[in-house]
């Protein structure tokens, strides 16, 4: 069948469809073009950006100095006045050839530090790019990608901190060194470069320090210790941290297995060895150089490694320190002789931290006694042991005063108590005191009281002010870190102690000011100063260590005259497991501390011995604070130093001894029962002592004579029979004559004998405590006498010459002289009882009538109280004897 013919209109359509398609196809093409140019471009721009960016950063780059490359460069140390102290650096250093590197110790340095080493030009951009993700993960500078050509060139030119511009000076030399030495030249020189801690430098010097071998003799897991410690040379030394270096060495051996230059089974092998058995003996480890002031050297170099980049052992830096060398001489001195103490035996250790209290600057630094390695094991700031009872004012007291507001007068009750497991707390005395404030609890190294504050502060609080002064206190963190269970280094607790003498204001300890590069660029080391406590808590902790060291336990070994001085004594315990296992007798002790400051300075002292087996007994527990005291003395001799400022923010205040809880003392508070202490402003006791309240008056005094006995008996009541302490004083006046006390006595009565008759006696009685006083309760009496018919005695007898000696005035209204020891005569009789100690004469009988044989004709007016019989006869018929 024919096709039917298209029309015009059709034909139209196809051709424009047919047309349409190929231009679709042609644009489409044109876009990807322009992108692709686009990006090519961009790639051009940004590529040349990068070169010009990175010809910028690298423009103050230097040139390669193979003698700077190959040969460290000592760097010099001054002390506080920058005089220089020493040299450090290149001295130690045994040369080795690449020929003479065994592969064994290549592999392990090779597998540690850069694998791909013989592929990379310098650069090992695999590497960079784990570093570069990790950067941008978790910030510039957090892992680095240094090759060992980068760690030839490492710190060789003069920036110091972690840019993008260092970092890009460095790659450049380093592919400069690449294209200048070969790569067995700059292994050489990395190997003879790298600090190996103990002051030396390269492997074959380590290999022979360590091991006391050349590198040809090592062995694999020896080897693999080496290739570990360029990381941080002084954390895995094996001499002073043998257990640091043996985890170091254990992943070097797992990379070297991961890298395939070890089996498996080699790797289990070496990895059971421990690092000790194969170390050379202390007695032949090389003798330490003479350089001095071991011990504060050791400080500068673990700052420097800990807060830069640098070698000190080979960059040339210039290191100022806050080194005193007059106080640092006298402490090596009193480590080393007898000037201060007498030490038991050389193998006793110590260890010594001096700080400016108000810096932080460290003076002085006394690493141990008799050491003969450099670089030892130094006990100020290597060495944690248990601190005792000087750590009670920053875990315990310290915190309750900055949060709970106690003042000093805070109260409470030495009693049997136990921790919040159930566990018994004892003091070391095994005694209890009952209610004492808080600053005896802590004069007296009390400790539970110590552990009564830990608990009212709680566990969180008590660490975070304890963190805040610069201790260490990691998981796991217990109740019994209140009385010291808890490891501390001297230098931590210097520190602490130091915010304390300086209104608590905190400064890490340290020992560098600043570096000087090679170019003069300066870096400033100097810590950051912060507030840790306000400063009511710092004054009030100083005054009550004040305490500890005149009342308290440092009140024998550590007080110093003339000097205001806090501070606090420590010891620790032996478990019952340490004393049968290490054969411990009774009073010993591991560890003895003293921690102490003044205004000027601070000083922490550690005594005991390397092992804890060794105990420390009498006396010997008292070396710390005779160390103390000696150090204290010199440095502040001829030194102004201020007592403590009382700040604004605190209150003197009189509180009632014993009261519990505290309270004020009252008005009629003796002043023997008044404790004058410490409050934070506006936060003083709500209540005021009436214990003490204002006596009151005795009540119902009331005289009674006697007459069968002659006697008064004065009784009287007190309403107050709850107050103890109460006495009563009695006085009594005869005839208006002049008062006198008869007697003070806690009884409500007393009996006064041989009255008088016909006395008229005042009496008062007074209640009295301590100085206080109550009002005179007043009684008044007269004593009754005997009287006669007035015409009695007008005519004695006539002989009645008595002898009587009388007991009143004789003579009265006759011829008598009146006197109590003369004589008297008359022809009447006296009319008042005689008192005198002669006998009368006379015709008429006298006061006293005799007991003659012939009675007078008439008695006295009186009956006389003579006691002596008359001595002629009377005519008289009445009775002539006297009552």
């Amino acid at each position: 069948m024919a096709q039917k013919p298209q029309t015009r209109e059709e034909r139209r359509r196809q051709q424009a469809a047919k047309n349409k398609k190929p231009k679709g196809k042609k644009a489409k093409k044109g876009l990807f073009k322009k992108i692709f140019l686009t990006l090519i471009l961009l790639g051009i721009i940004g590529m040349l950006t990068g070169i010009a960016t990175f010809a910028f950063m690298i423009r103050d780059t230097p040139k390669l100095d193979e003698s700077l490359l190959k040969d460290p460069i000592s760097s010099k140390i001054y002390d506080k006045d920058k005089q220089l102290v020493t040299e450090v650096g290149s001295q130690n250093r045994d040369y080795v050839a690449y020929e003479d590197i065994p592969k064994l110790v290549e592999d392990a340095f090779l597998a540690t530090e850069d694998v791909r080493f013989y592929k990379h030009n310098g650069i090992d951009v695999i590497r960079l790019g784990g570093a570069v993700i990790a950067n941008v993960t978790n910030g510039f500078g957090s892992e680095g990608a240094s090759t060992i050509t980068q760690q030839v060139v490492k710190n060789y030119f003069l920036g110091f901190e972690k840019t993008l511009s260092r970092k890009a000076q460095e790659a450049w030399l380093a592919y400069q060194l690449e294209q200048k030495y070969t790569k067995h030249q700059i292994f050489e020189m990395y190997v003879n470069k790298i600090y190996m801690s103990e002051n030396m430098h390269g492997v074959l010097t380590a290999s022979r320090t360590y091991f006391g071998k050349d590198l040809d003799q090592l062995e694999l897991h020896e080897a693999a210790l080496l290739a570990g410690m360029p990381q941080s040379p002084n954390n895995y030394n094996p001499f002073t941290n043998p257990e640091s270096a043996e985890k170091r060495r254990n992943i070097v051996l797992s990379l070297m297995h991961q890298h395939g230059f070890i089996s498996k089974e080699q790797m289990e092998q070496a990895q059971k060895i421990p690092v000790e058995s194969s170390l050379v003996t202390e007695e032949n480890r090389k003798k330490k150089n003479e350089e001095p002031y071991d011990a504060f050297i050791d400080i500068v170099i673990e700052e420097v490694t800990a807060k830069t980049d640098f070698d000190i052992f080979s960059d040339g830096l210039e290191i100022y320190t806050t080194l005193d060398p007059n106080a640092q001489k006298h402490v090596e001195n009193i480590l080393n002789t007898d000037a201060a103490v007498q030490f038991p035996n050389n193998e006793m250790q110590a260890g010594i931290t001096l700080l400016d209290t108000k810096t932080g600057e460290i003076r002085a630094i006394g690493g141990g006694r008799n050491q003969q390695v450099k670089r030892g094991l130094n006990y100020a700031i290597d060495v944690k042991r248990q601190p005792g009872s000087t750590i009670k004012p920053i875990l315990d007291y310290g915190p309750a005063i900055e949060y709970l507001h106690w003042g000093t007068y805070h109260m409470l009750e030495d009693k049997p108590m136990t921790y919040s497991n159930g566990d018994p707390i004892r003091n070391w005395n095994n005694k209890y005191n009952g209610i004492m404030t808080i600053r005896m609890a802590l004069a007296k190294s009390i400790n539970i009281p110590a552990l009564q504050a830990f608990q009212a502060v709680g566990l969180d609080k008590a660490r975070e002010f304890g963190t805040n002064l610069g201790l260490t206190l990691d998981d796991p963190f217990y109740e019994s870190a209140a009385i010291g269970a808890k490891e501390i280094a001297p230098i931590e607790m210097a520190g602490a102690y130091a915010a304390f003498g300086n209104n608590g204001f905190y400064t890490e300890p340290y020992s560098v000011k600043k570096i000087v590069l090679r170019d003069k660029t300066e870096m400033d080391l100097t810590p950051e100063t912060k507030v840790v406590m306000k400063d009511y808590t710092a004054f009030m902790v100083s005054d009550m260590l004040k305490t500890a060291i005149t009342q308290g336990t440092g009140a024998s070994y550590a007080n110093i005259a003339n000097l205001p001085v806090a501070g606090k004594t420590g010891t620790t315990n032996y478990t019952e497991k340490d004393i049968e296992t290490f054969g411990i007798k009774d009073g010993g002790v591991p560890d003895s501390w003293f921690v102490g400051y003044t205004t000027r300075y601070t000083a922490s002292v550690w005594t005991g011995y390397s092992d804890r087996k060794t105990a420390l007994y009498g006396t010997e527990q008292k070396i710390s604070q005779m160390l103390f005291k000696d150090l204290m003395s010199y440095v502040s001799k001829d030194v102004d130093t201020p007592d403590f400022t009382v700040p604004n923010s605190v209150e003197r205040v009189k509180i009632e001894k014993g009261s519990f809880p505290a309270m004020l003392a009252s008005e009629f508070t003796p002043k023997d029962q008044i404790l004058y202490e410490w409050a934070v402003k506006g936060n003083l006791p709500n209540e005021t002592s009436k214990k003490f309240e204002k006596l009151e008056t005795p009540s119902k005094l009331e005289a009674a004579y006697d007459e069968v006995k002659n006697e008064i008996i004065l009784t009287w009541e007190f309403k107050q029979d709850n107050k103890q302490d109460v006495q009563f004083e009695v006085t009594a006046s005869l005839d208006e004559g002049p008062e006198q006390e008869l007697t003070k006595t806690t009884e409500k009565s007393i009996t006064i004998a041989n009255a008088v008759p016909g006395g008229i006696y005042s009496f008062k009685v007074t209640a009295i405590r301590g100085d206080q006083r109550s009002e005179p309760a007043t009684a008044k009496m007269e004593v009754p006498d005997f009287t006669v018919p007035d015409n009695a005695g007008e005519n004695g007898g006539t002989d009645g010459n008595g002898n009587g000696r009388g007991n009143g005035n004789g003579g009265g209204n006759g011829n008598g002289t009146g006197n109590d020891t003369g004589p008297g005569s008359g022809t009447v009789p006296g009319t008042d009882p005689g008192t005198g100690t002669d006998p009368g004469t006379g015709t008429d009988p006298g006061t006293d009538p005799g007991t003659g044989t012939d009675p007078g004709t008439n008695p006295g007016t009186r009956p006389g109280s003579g006691d002596d019989t008359g001595g002629a006869a009377g005519t008289g018929t009445t009775n002539d004897s006297g009552n």
